[in-house]
This record gives structure tokens, sequence and C-alpha cells, in this order.
């Protein structure tokens, strides 16, 4: 007999604690799991502009044209016909020698530095008088194998020189296709001449950009608010006309470090919303597991889908700290 009300005690307890999970499920965790998720939206406009992407580099101003003129022989300075600062052209005397030997400018410039006085002595190869030409410099760039492929002699670029902001239009007039090695990365000279006023002096540092592609009056969008398709096909979220959202395909064109052009699925003045938050409005420790679900999932699709493939750029350029892509103008 006490055994027989043994065994209706362990059942009566295994229904009581039956009946306790049922409750707890349909009161406590039901109503957590049927709770609804907040979700936060950036919001981005479609807009139009100018929109480019290029290479670009570090460099400093050279001068193109410069000698320094020395005696053939030892001798007398008899006669010096110029001053220091002085612009010569070519052919025009400058100094005149004991020897008979009489020096004169080969190129068009500007006398730099006078070395010596009249009636100095002077021995066979000294140095007299240093003729530069201010007007037109160079810029020598270093560019890595694997973007040499785009820049070729005649090439449009732009210069700018840092200490006085002032931007220049010039071309590529060079390329040394010997290449220097750092490491396992061969590189080759690139360089660029530029006609320049007074106020720009040799060893002031310069920023070339060489325009790779250019779209004007294009829609252009933040590619913040781009998202991807497994098979890297773009897409933005937009709400449609009962306020839900809906993916929208997208094709891209020119894209820089921050911005793409659009070429189709949106139009100027187009608002675009890209998830920036989701939240379980769950409470407790249930909720709390809930959202982090939901997060881990979020990480888990943008990580899949902000990789834009074939859209993303690299930084270029000898010593850079400039960013690959230009900024919209």
């Amino acid at each position: 007999m006490n055994k027989k009300k043994k065994r209706i005690r362990k059942w009566v307890v295994r229904i009581l604690l039956l009946l306790l999970l049922v409750a707890a499920v349909r009161f406590i965790v039901l109503p957590q799991i049927t709770s609804q998720v907040t979700v936060t939206y950036d919001t981005y406009t479609a807009r139009k502009g100018d929109i480019s992407n290029s290479l670009s580099f570090n460099g400093s101003m050279n001068v193109k044209n410069n000698e320094t003129l020395s005696a053939e022989k030892d001798g007398t300075v008899r006669k010096i016909y110029v001053t220091e600062s002085q612009n010569v052209k070519r052919d025009d005397r400058l100094m005149r020698l004991s020897t008979g030997e009489m020096i004169r400018a080969s190129f068009d410039g500007q006398v730099n530095e006078i070395s010596v006085e009249e009636g100095d002595e002077v021995t066979a190869n000294q140095s007299l008088i240093q003729i530069v030409d201010f007007s037109t410099m160079t810029v020598s760039l270093r560019v890595d194998e694997y973007s040499i492929s785009q820049v070729y002699v005649g090439q449009p670029c732009r210069i700018t020189i840092t200490a006085l902001n002032k931007v220049f239009e010039t071309e590529i007039a060079h390329l040394n296709r010997i290449s220097t090695s750092n490491g396992n990365t061969a590189y080759y000279t690139v360089t660029c001449e530029i006609d320049v006023p007074s106020d720009v002096l040799p060893g002031m540092q310069a920023t070339v950009t060489i325009p790779l592609q250019e779209a004007s009056n294009a829609v252009i969008l933040s590619k913040s608010a781009l998202s991807f398709t497994r098979d890297n096909s773009a897409y933005v979220m937009m709400k449609d006309e009962n306020g839900e959202m809906k993916e929208v395909p997208v094709t891209v064109g020119v894209d820089n470090d921050n911005y793409v052009e659009i070429k189709a699925g949106l139009s100027e003045g187009d608002t675009v919303y890209k998830v920036a938050e989701q939240k379980n409005s769950a409470s407790g420790l249930f909720g709390n597991m809930m959202t982090m679900n939901t997060n881990t999932q979020n990480s888990t699709r943008s990580t899949q889908r902000q990789n834009p493939g074939g859209y993303s750029n690299r930084n270029y350029g000898n010593n850079m700290g400039g960013p690959g892509g230009m900024p919209m103008r």
C-alpha cells in the first residue's frame, strides 16, 4: 500500500510540474517570443552632382633646367656681365676669364648664384656661376606595378602646390619603364612638367592627381546607403506605397571613397534607408537574449552584404598620406 501511495505521489508531482511548465510557456515565454522588434533606419537622399575617382601621389617641385658653369683652365676673372637674380637669355655673356674663355648661358633662365668676383684667381673646373630656369618645373612620382598600367604619357593630371594652395593643369611628360624595387614591389618613375609663377619654388611639396573616371550632373548617393546581395549585386531599401520597406536594385557607375554614381534605379531626390539598429521590445533576460541574437544576425548580414567587391578603391602614391579617390566636386 505504501508503494502504491508513493507512485501516486510521484505522478501528482510530475503532473503539477508539467502544468507549471505549460503555464510558464503560455504566460511568460510566448508573450516575449511574439514581442515586436524595433528597427531604426539611417536615411540618405540621392542628388545630382559631379563625381570622379583618381590616382593620387605626393612629390616635390624640382627645376627642369639647372646648370653650374665652371672654368676650363686656370685663370683670372676679368669681367662679370650679370648680377644675381638677373634674367638672362640663351647665349647671353655671363663672365670673361683671362684665358679668353667667355662663359655664356645655354638656356633662358635666372642667375641664381655667382661664386666669384672680378679679379679672383680661379682653377680649372672651379664653379663660377649658376643659372636656373625657375619658370618650368617637374614633379617625379613613384608608381607601383599594380597601377602603372593606368598611367600613360600625355595623360591629363592636376598638380596642387600644398603651401600655396594653387592648382595647375598639366599632363604626364615621361614614364621611365625601367623599374626600381622596394621589397617585392616594383616602382616606376613618372614625371610631370609644369609652367609656374615666381612664387613656386623648388622643394615645395605637391600632390599630383590623375583622374581616371568622371561623371557630370549624375545621380549620386553615399556609399554607406548601399547593400549587396550574395552575388554582389547592389540594392537600396525604399518605402513602397504602403510604407513598407522593399529592396530596390540599382546600377552603379563611377565611385570614390565616399559616394557612388547611380546609373539606374534611383532619381534625384529619392530617399533610401539603411538599417542602423534592431532592438527587441521584450524585457528581462529572455529579451536581452533575443536582442543579442538579432544583433548577431544583423552583423552577419552586414558582413555578407557590405563588401562592394569591384567597387572598392585603393590608395596609391609615393609615401602618400592622401586618399586614392578624389572627393566630390
